[in-house]
């Protein structure tokens, strides 16, 4: 590749799913919007940081499409913050605050023991494993923000973070598209969760597919560990070459007859490969979000302490 020439764009896999468009388009102004809107959970001290995003999303994207804007927060909003975000939206903007009943510790929990466990966690160095208002955010956004009052009225959502940046101009309306696509969910990138950090997840996960009787339509698999080439030719491999020994031999021979080895981290013969969807870029449906499903799902996630004994961040697979 000769000097300055751009770096050659690498295919992304379409083995679950393909995206919507590679490259740039001339914007695609003239159609019709989604009922829909930028979701913001900040402070006044992230004013800068707050800026810093606002600036960059419409750079980029709603200067041409001017979707309205939702700041939530679990405290007061200062004239200061709410101004200085005025003058840098082209859509409307609204600020709400977050009641105790969607922030902080619920009554039946034991606050004393929670506490102690987001400590153990920052003694063990898990990267904001040890901050209370991580916690707090993480089950927030795991089963409240879209029950807020001013979220109500809308089908979708657009998660915006304080201090991110985006790289490139997105000239399409990804809500109308994923609608139009029958799409739930959107991500930006899916990467290793650090075993550590959410050791149970799968186990409740998995647990309440049983339950439930579940069957997956596709997604499960993405997040399930492939065994070993060796493990899944072997018994077949044994079987061929010889039949099992007589029980008087396999008694007195040391290593025979005992049970196999426990996989403490398998459920139902499956493996979480750790993948996980970086939900702080995601859009999705809010109906999804708001059915008896989700709903059943995060209160068994929620009642199992997973939000404070480790660093869960909910995600209920769906099949779009």
């Amino acid at each position: 590749m000769p000097a300055g020439a751009p770096p050659a764009i690498r295919k992304i896999s379409e083995k679950y799913d393909k995206v919507f468009e590679v490259g740039c388009l001339e914007p695609q102004t003239d159609g019709p919007r989604a009922n829909a809107a930028f979701v913001v959970l900040a402070r006044n001290k992230e004013l800068d940081g707050v800026l810093q995003s606002i600036k960059s999303i419409e750079r980029h994207f709603n200067r041409w499409f001017n979707y309205p804007y939702v700041f939530l927060n679990d405290g007061d909003f200062n004239s200061t913050f709410k101004e200085t975000v005025d003058n840098h939206t082209s859509g409307s903007v609204e600020f709400g605050k977050i009641d105790a009943s969607m922030w902080g510790y619920p009554d039946w929990v034991d606050e004393k023991v929670a506490i102690e466990g987001i400590a153990k966690q920052g003694d063990q160095a898990i990267m904001y494993g040890g901050m209370q208002s991580y916690h707090h955010m993480c089950r927030f956004y795991s089963g409240f923000f879209y029950k807020h009052e001013l979220l109500q009225k809308y089908e979708w959502y657009w998660r915006l973070e304080p201090e991110i940046k985006y790289f490139c101009d997105i000239t399409y309306d990804p809500f109308i598209r994923m609608a139009e696509a029958n799409k739930t969910y959107g991500f930006t990138i899916a990467v290793k969760e650090l075993k550590e950090t959410v050791p149970n997840i799968f186990r409740y996960a998995s647990a309440y597919k049983r339950l439930n009787n579940l069957t997956s339509k596709g997604l499960w698999e993405m997040f399930l560990e492939d065994p070993p080439e060796d493990e899944k030719s072997s018994e077949k491999d044994d079987a061929k070459i010889k039949a099992p020994l007589p029980e008087e031999i396999t008694k007195i021979e040391p290593g025979k007859g005992l049970l196999p080895e426990v996989d403490v981290d398998t459920m139902e013969g499956e493996k979480y490969n750790m993948c996980h969807f970086w939900s702080n870029f995601e859009i999705a449906k809010l109906d999804w979000f708001r059915s008896k499903e989700y709903e059943d799902f995060f209160n068994m996630m929620d009642r199992s302490g997973g939000f404070w004994m480790e660093r869960v961040r909910m995600f209920f697979p769906t099949p779009q």
